[in-house]
């Protein structure tokens, strides 16, 4: 039974359901017979010193209590440690509370899956020095993510919502220069995403397939379509049945590059910064809990 747990908390996670969270959790984990030493960090810098101050503590396991921008920050300390990360999710999108079978509306639920101590392995991506766990989005959905990061209202999955709406109005297909484990395409496309798992954003299963420990990126390329096809085509995104669109492409990885003039990534929601980038795959650097049974894709 895993008995020191560090619980990083974001207070300000889902417009303070962060700092509730944690509450909720830290007393669930106390009353399962865990001592827990709550963390606060205030900003981005001070969480992630936080993090890797608590890992040299060696605990049975790093907490966070956030969204998936703050599962982002803590894999940078934890890929290839053998510290477990949980998550007791409190943001926006909470796609790696999906993957790992976590209740995402009910914190001490969440804290349930920690403290019953299923242990598994997944892959992570990384794209240069920097590690992600969802999926890397650039073309249209990254133009997405920088015109919602521009917005102030409204707020949560709504702004995600209004800046497609905003985006399809002016966005233009984009030519991307791939190379694919070593073969390289030229190509125009609405996007080009590269998932270790298969959904961000809230759910869209932009790379529905992907598994978490096969070793593997799955790579996804929308090629043009017009404005009123992107309209009809982007609710089938949350089911996963793009897949059967015509101007669907589906390629699975070790390494990825990519190139296009002006066009930022995102992943776990966290701006990386402009192309050219390539991404590669971290196998099985992530040791996490999972609900049990396990995710199909984290199967022991």
């Amino acid at each position: 039974m895993t008995s020191e747990i560090a619980l990083l908390i974001n207070p300000a996670a889902g417009r303070g359901r962060g700092a509730r969270a944690g509450r909720v959790a830290a007393a669930a984990l106390r009353e399962r017979g865990h001592r827990v030493r709550e963390l606060a960090g205030h900003d981005g810098e001070e969480a992630a010193d936080l993090a890797a101050a608590a890992l040299e503590q060696e605990p049975d396991g790093l907490v966070v209590v956030g969204g998936d921008g703050m599962v982002h920050l803590a894999i940078q300390q934890m890929a290839g440690t053998t510290v477990p990360l949980g998550v007791v999710p409190a943001g926006t999108g909470n796609d790696v509370a999906r993957y790992l079978g976590v209740p995402r509306r009910d914190p001490a639920a969440a804290a349930a899956v920690v403290s019953d101590g299923h242990i598994r392995k997944m892959d992570l991506a990384r794209a240069g020095s920097t590690y992600y766990a969802t999926v890397l989005a650039s073309g249209f959905d990254g133009q997405v993510n920088e015109r919602a990061n521009a917005m102030s209202w409204p707020r949560g999955q709504m702004r995600y919502n209004v800046a497609v709406a905003a985006e399809m109005r002016t966005f233009e297909p984009v030519r991307f220069s791939l190379e694919l484990d070593g073969a390289r395409r030229d190509l125009e496309a609405m996007l080009v995403a590269v998932g270790n798992g298969p959904s961000y954003g809230g759910g869209l299963r932009m790379c529905e397939g992907a598994e978490l420990d096969d070793g593997y990126l799955d790579v996804v390329v929308i090629k043009p379509v017009s404005k009123v096809e992107l309209v009809k085509v982007f609710p089938r995104l949350f089911k996963g049945t793009h897949v059967t669109h015509p101007q669907y492409e589906h390629h699975r990885v070790t390494r990825v590059s990519l190139a296009a003039p002006g066009i930022s990534a995102y992943a776990d929601g966290e701006r990386l910064g402009l192309l050219p980038m390539t991404v590669e795959v971290a196998p099985r650097a992530l040791t996490v809990f999972a609900a049990e049974p396990a995710p199909r894709s984290l199967e022991a």
